[in-house]
């Protein structure tokens, strides 16, 4: 239409980002929080609302000046628990619910870290924290360190920065810490007795997996026990009503290769049997899309579970979509489809037959729905770009299918530039994980580069989940083949099509998508320039000081560096590095513990040493997703190195 413009980068801070919500005990209200970044003060603030399912009475519960998050209800529905660090440090805070001003109720020298869960008694609030005394200075002071993984990204070092459970008692307004055991202990959840409550511990001292979780409890007296340990995946553990299930996402320690989907399960407490309730399902549960926002409140959440215990409530991504699955919870092996359509969802919360959902789309930023269970209807509740996006053209996306080398099918997207026309200027944006995917959600990245004019592919090579394990498990010890060649015929695709234009082509991705885009211009000299963000390039030395290295390496490698070392320089872009003739811009985070900055560092060096053009962009302060939800400057600056790189090399502007 001739009255809207192209996305520009400055869009970014217009759009509000939903991240979680929380139904009422009665369900007749939903609580939810929204990201918004203030441009002038180069902040991002986040806000509660409160709104009425019978009405539709929406109202701000926070003044939006202020970093506040995990609202969640009192079992009473009075009073509303929530951290804020309106004061500095992020603490616990009391707000009722029928409005008013909030409670500080704690003053943690060093704030709270999370996981806030109402004991169902509604007396206690569970959360996490780091111990209550000063903190090191670790840039100064010297330490020793015996952990196998002693620092983590996004956290830190963890004998500092590794949480505790506590419990903080309304009646006395006292806290008491329950675990110190030098563990990260997150994701609280109460039993229905309220005896216990049962955490997620990870980051433990002799743990190579330091993100693969002990599933524990802890009673009121700080006695500890071990409930599941020894697997290689656990997520989104619940109770079931009577508290004598857990139900639980996971992969058992089988041995099966790296990229094998995770299923759903039951343990019973009193037998400690284990039974498989998704084992027919062809892809795995609890998925999640790739997606440009900072919405860390719509990660993998709990999983639902019925008020009978009949059936469980979770996530299952097939291709390019993420639906809402009913999982039967006993007897015959049931499976079924909650939502449906080209999009990605969220679940949130459920009470009785209401279930509480985030929905996006490929020109959507997330909305909050509600489904009623027992008729299957669907009612959108927010709009919350509805006004922003109205002044914009929004691009076009084609889906595609080709055949791989192999003959194998890929999938995957073209989003078409809402000005110009076809062959496009493109730009391949290869996904991190590897074992994720791009689909049908919101990539702001995406919308940039459509709305500058280029055509954007993106698609779902090997290794990505949602199309089966023999897919998604193809790369162990071949990284650079199967997953190289599914992208080149995917450009090759494009091109066939009319769409992009194969003398202006850009690569660009983050992680294992910068993996893929240092291999590329390693491999073929088609592309004009490449912006690789925190990428893996030397897997040997990525062994040694990825946070993650002396696991995932040789589950991907499919062995030690010493066993395996030509495995190890097969699979490396820095072996090709030499031939690079591509400009590059790389982007790094300082504080990357995923792909440390040594792993850019050693790129460019090479690049420079064989006079290919090539620049750095470092990001201080900056961890391994911090273009899409780290400081706002670092997120700017990382658009306009972006447009301006991709301008210079590909447009020759």
């Amino acid at each position: 239409m001739p009255d809207k413009r192209a996305m520009q980068k400055e869009d970014l801070f217009n759009l509000h980002f939903l991240n979680g919500g929380a139904l009422s005990p009665d369900g007749a209200k939903a609580l939810y929080t929204v990201n918004k970044i203030d441009a002038d003060e180069d902040k991002e603030f986040s806000t509660i609302y409160l709104r009425d399912l019978t009405t539709g009475e929406t109202r701000q519960m926070t003044n939006g000046k202020a970093r506040d998050s995990l609202a969640c209800w009192s079992p009473d529905g009075k009073s509303i628990a929530f951290l804020s660090d309106r004061e500095g440090q992020t603490q616990l805070y009391l707000l009722p619910a029928d409005g008013g001003e909030a409670r500080q109720l704690t003053a943690f020298k060093r704030g709270i870290g999370g996981s806030l869960a109402w004991s169902p008694d509604g007396a206690m609030i569970a959360f996490s924290a780091k111990a209550d005394t000063e903190a090191p200075d670790l840039a100064t002071e010297p330490y020793r360190v015996d952990r196998t993984v002693y620092r983590f990204d996004a956290i830190g070092y963890l004998d500092d920065e590794a949480q505790d459970v506590y419990v903080y008692e309304l009646a006395s307004g006292e806290a008491r810490r329950l675990t110190e055991d030098r563990s990260n202990n997150s994701n609280l959840r109460w039993a229905p007795d309220e005896r216990r409550i049962l955490y997620d511990a990870n980051m433990r001292a002799d743990a190579a997996r330091a993100m693969t979780p002990d599933l524990m409890s802890v009673d009121l007296a700080g006695e500890a026990a071990t409930v599941l340990t020894g697997w290689a995946s656990i997520a989104g553990a619940s109770y079931s009503p009577d508290g004598e299930r857990i139900v639980f996402i996971g992969r058992p320690n089988d041995g099966k290769p790296i990229g094998t989907k995770s299923d759903l399960y039951v343990l019973d407490l009193a037998s400690g049997d284990i039974d498989c309730r998704s084992a027919g399902l062809d892809v795995g549960v609890g998925g999640r899309l790739s997606m440009d926002m900072p919405v860390s409140g719509l990660s993998l959440t709990d999983v639902l579970v019925s008020d009978d215990g009949a059936f469980a409530y979770t996530t299952v991504q097939r291709g390019g979509t993420d639906h809402i699955y009913r999982v039967a919870l006993r007897g015959e092996e049931r499976v079924e489809a909650v939502t449906s359509g080209d999009c990605a969802v969220f679940p949130l919360d459920r009470r009785g037959d209401q279930l509480l959902y985030a929905r996006t789309g490929i020109n959507a930023p997330p909305d909050l729905f509600l489904a009623d269970l027992d008729n299957g209807g669907t009612r959108q509740l927010t709009q919350l770009n509805a006004e922003s996006l109205e002044k914009i053209a929004l691009p076009q996306t084609k889906s595609l299918e080709w055949q791989s080398v192999d003959g194998v099918a890929v999938e995957g997207w073209y989003m078409k530039p809402p000005l110009g026309e076809a062959p496009y200027p493109t730009i391949l944006y290869i996904h991190g994980g590897p074992h994720a995917a791009y689909g049908y959600g919101f990539h702001f990245d995406f919308q940039m580069l459509a709305g500058a004019g280029y055509g954007v592919l993106f698609l779902n090579h090997r290794a990505s989940t949602g199309y089966g394990d023999s897919f998604s498990t193809a790369i162990k010890g071949d990284w650079g083949n199967l997953d190289y060649q599914d992208l080149m015929t995917g450009v090759d695709h494009a091109i066939a099509l009319g769409l992009a234009d194969g003398e202006r082509l850009g690569v660009c991705g983050t992680s294992g998508g910068g993996n893929l885009s240092c291999w590329i211009i390693g491999q073929t000299e088609r592309f004009k320039a490449a912006i690789p963000q925190n990428p893996v390039t030397n897997w040997r030395s990525f062994y040694g000081t990825s946070d993650i290295g002396i696991y995932f390496g040789v589950e991907q490698m499919g062995g030690h560096p010493q066993e395996i070392p030509a495995i190890y320089e097969k699979c490396s872009p820095i072996t090709y590095a030499h031939r690079c003739t591509t400009p590059t811009l790389l982007v790094q985070s300082e504080l990357d513990w995923r792909c440390p900055a040594e792993q850019s560092e050693q790129f460019y060096t090479v690049l420079k040493a064989n006079g290919c053009a090539v620049e750095m962009l470092r990001q201080p302060g900056g961890s391994h997703g911090a273009s899409i939800n780290g400081a706002v400057a670092l997120r700017r600056a990382h658009n306009d190195a972006m447009l301006d790189w991709f301008g210079t090399y590909v447009l020759g502007e």
